[in-house]
Order: C-alpha cells, then structure tokens, then sequence
C-alpha cells in the first residue's frame, strides 16, 4: 500500500506542476474559491493601509542597464514582470549578466531579452563595467560548443535510476519507521537528501523533463521550487560575494570570516565544536521558509502562481504525519540537514570571498569552488552530484549525469587559461571547512567588517536598499 501511495504521489506531483495554469481556466471553481478568499483578505488588510498612509507620488522611471552578450540593453520598463523577482534585474544594473542570462534561462527565455529597448549611454556604461576578459571570452566559445554538441540532453534512464533509489529508501524508511526507529530514521534521511538533490537537478533544468518534475522537492521534501530558485540562484549568480550570498550569511550561529564587534558573540569562540547542530537545522529552516513563501503567496492572490507547489508541500506532509511517527519524522529531518549541510557548504566557504563584486563571473566560480573527490559508490551517490560543484556553477541547468565527463574538459580549460581547477579527497575537504570554522572562532573581531542585513538592505552588496 505503502509503495502503491508512493508511486500515486510522484504521478500527482507531475500533474500538479501545471496546477499553476488555474488562472487562466475561467471554469475552474476552486481557482475562483481561493481567489475570493485572497482577494477578501487582501481587501480587509488593505483598508488601513489606505487610510494611514499618504498617496505616493509618482516618479520618473531611471534606466536600469544591464549588459547580455556584448549588447546594453535597459530593462527599467520590464523589471517588475521578471518572473522570478525585480531583485535580479538590480543586481545587475550596469553590470554584465551575459552568464547568468545563459546560465539559468531556457532556449526561449533567452531569446526574449533581445526584445527589449537598447541602453543610449553605451560608451559611459562600458567604462563603468568594464572590458570582458579573455577567460570570460574562451568560457563563452566553450559554452556554445558544448550547447551544439547536444549536452544538456538528459538522460532519462539516469533519473529513473535516481528516483528508484529514492523510493526503495523512502518506502522502507516508512514501512520501518513503527516497529524500527533507528533504521527508519538513517533510510529516511538517505531518502530525504537524495530527494532534495533530485530536486535540486529539475529546479535547475531548462529541459520539458525538468519542468514536469519540477515540484518533486515540494511532494517528496517539503521544499517550495519558487523559494528555492529565489534563494539558490542569488548563490550561483555572486558566490562567496559577502552580503549578497545567503549561503555564506550563517552569523551569529556559526561565522565564516570575523564579523564587526558589534555582530559578534562569546559562542563563536566555540563554534567548530558545536558545529553540527546548527548544520542539522538545515532542513527545518528550509522547509518553514517554503511554507511562509506559499503561504504569502496565498495571501496576495497567487501572483506568483505556487498553487501546485502549495498542494504538493501539503500532500507530503499529510502522507508523512499519517505513517510516520513525529520522532521518527523529526530525527530524519535533522539527520538529512546535517547530511547535506555539510555538503553543500565544504565545496564554498573555505574558499575565496569577496567583500566586493567581482566582475568576472567565471573567474569568480573558479576562486570560490572546489570539488570533492569521492572514495567510493555509496559517498559518490550521497553527494548527490555537489561532488562536481564547479561543473554545476559554471552549467546549473546541465543535468548532473554531464558533470563526471565535463570535469575533464574544465581541467583542461583551467590549464589552457592557466587558472586553477580545484579539487580535494571527500574527507580532506571537510578537513579544510572545519579548519576554517576553527581558525575564525580564535580571530579577533574587525571593525567596521560588512555584514548581511537582510535582502531589503543588502542586494548587490553596494549597500544601498532596492525598493
């Protein structure tokens, strides 16, 4: 039965990523039953909001520039209607997004900006971004040639094998989780990382196989797709960029370089010793902050169409609540946040960091990455494909099965470009993390350090508020 509700939820969850599609369907009920719930809310919530606060008068639009392929083009008109938040295009103002345009967008994505009003002041924004270095240029020649050559192509009996893996894992972990905690637990939170990383893969892809499956996190982990890309790609985008990368903004828990005197704490002193807890947190905060973006999303009418993630996120946690125990539940989740955790941060934060922009996109994903050489089968299933972190940042929307092949052409990229391609045995690099962990709980606070305030002060790092 168990194997059986399994299988209904994975075809639910695909027929649920075109639930987004309710508001253009006239005939749907429950679409007119939510949207008079938001619209009523809204409504009620809006009144004092009309009262107590002035008209705003209305200013004339500044050009927003931003440079796609050697071409300005200024997207002050457009900004608002980017489907995944007018954060991105202020990020970019007056800087080169060509990479970032090629490296998240889909084929038709991409042929959509062409259409947009070019920039006057060309010659003045050239000189505030500056020239694109031949390594960028070489990058931009590789990119295309691998585009040609069909790479982005997924495998689909990969997936299969994947998605496999994850049910054998899920379905036992539940079918155990009464009669045989600790195993239920270790099987679950095997099954929850491989879900997250399987997710992560089709939040990332650009192809139709990645759009239909595109709520699998949200069903089988409790994790919102749109929260995820809005926080994930900002990481891709300026990696290891202080005040910008949320990833590296884990103050006052645990630091990763020495914060201002007046951002510390006496418990950083102590931090590579209580290092794994806040690690194994990871998954409780990511799933709280999904349910707050669909539930805010709700509020305000669905504007940014989660509808299906919403049910999807739901589902999971009525199956779950259903067949398994809260303990069981609560020590997986722990166990899959410390697991990932781990990962996803050793491969950034004992690198590079920039505490200011640095212009060069693919320079920066070599200085902030490096890789994980993995010992056997099972560590090189379990690191999900984060094993090849630098081949994900520099292509996130290639299908992971790519990356063990492309690593041989990147290392042969970074000596042709003489650059360096980092990579370190598995237990090395948690080495090198916790080191780092150690090293900046006994450094004396900076004055003056930057430090991330939140997206309201700190997008793009310059300090300024986006409004």
């Amino acid at each position: 039965m168990i194997f059986t509700l399994i299988t209904f939820s994975l075809q639910l969850s695909v027929l649920l990523s075109g639930v987004s599609a309710w508001h253009h369907s006239p005939s749907s009920k429950v679409q007119r039953s939510l949207s008079k719930i938001a619209n009523t809310i809204l409504k009620v919530s809006s009144i004092d909001r009309d009262v107590d606060t002035p008209t705003k008068q209305k200013t004339q639009r500044q050009p927003l520039n931003v440079r796609i392929d050697n071409i300005w083009y200024d997207l002050s008109g457009w900004r608002k209607s980017h489907p995944a938040g007018d954060h991105w295009i202020d990020l970019y103002s007056n800087r080169d997004a060509t990479e970032v345009m090629h490296g998240f967008h889909s084929e038709r994505g991409r042929s959509m900006y062409q259409r947009l009003p070019r920039s006057k002041n060309v010659e003045e924004l050239e000189e505030i971004a500056g020239p694109v270095s031949q390594l960028t240029l070489n990058f931009r020649k590789l990119r295309d040639k691998l585009e040609a050559d069909g790479w982005w192509k997924r495998d689909l009996l990969h997936e299969a094998r994947l998605i496999s893996i994850w049910a054998t894992l899920f379905g036992s972990g539940v079918f155990l989780s009464k009669t045989a905690a600790l195993p239920a637990v270790v099987l679950l939170a095997l099954a929850n990382t491989a879900a997250g990383w399987i997710g992560h893969d089709y939040i990332h892809g650009v192809d139709k196989f990645s759009f239909r499956m595109r709520n699998f996190a949200a069903i089988t982990a409790g994790m919102s797709p749109t929260w995820w890309s809005d926080k994930h790609n900002k990481h891709h985008a300026l990696t290891n960029e202080v005040g910008v990368d949320e990833d590296i903004a884990t103050d006052p828990a645990i630091y990763v370089y020495p914060p201002a005197p007046e951002k510390d704490t006496p418990a950083r002193k102590f931090q590579h010793l209580y290092l794994p807890l806040p690690l194994s947190l990871l998954f409780l905060i990511w799933r709280i902050d999904s349910a707050k973006l669909c539930f805010n999303d709700a509020m305000n009418g669905f504007k940014r169409k989660t509808q299906g993630e919403t049910i999807s996120q739901l589902l999971h946690y009525a199956f779950m609540f259903t067949f398994v125990p809260i303990p069981v539940f609560l020590g997986q989740l722990f166990l899959a946040g410390l697991m990932t955790a781990t990962i996803v941060t050793v491969t950034h934060q004992s690198e590079d960091l920039f505490f200011e922009h640095n212009r060069d996109f693919v320079d920066a994903q070599f200085r902030s990455t490096r890789d994980a050489k993995c010992m056997n089968i099972f560590t090189d299933w379990l690191w999900g494909g984060m094993q090849w972190q630098l081949e994900h940042h520099l292509f996130p929307s290639m299908p992971r099965s790519k990356y063990p092949a492309l690593s041989k052409i990147l290392k042969k990229f970074a000596k042709e470009n003489n650059i360096e391609y980092r990579v370190t045995d598995e237990l090395d690099i948690l080495k090198l993390n916790w080191e780092m962990y150690r090293d900046n709980a006994a450094k004396p606070a900076i004055p003056g350090q930057p430090h991330f305030e939140g997206k309201e002060v700190n997008w793009g790092g310059r300090g300024e508020k986006v409004l």
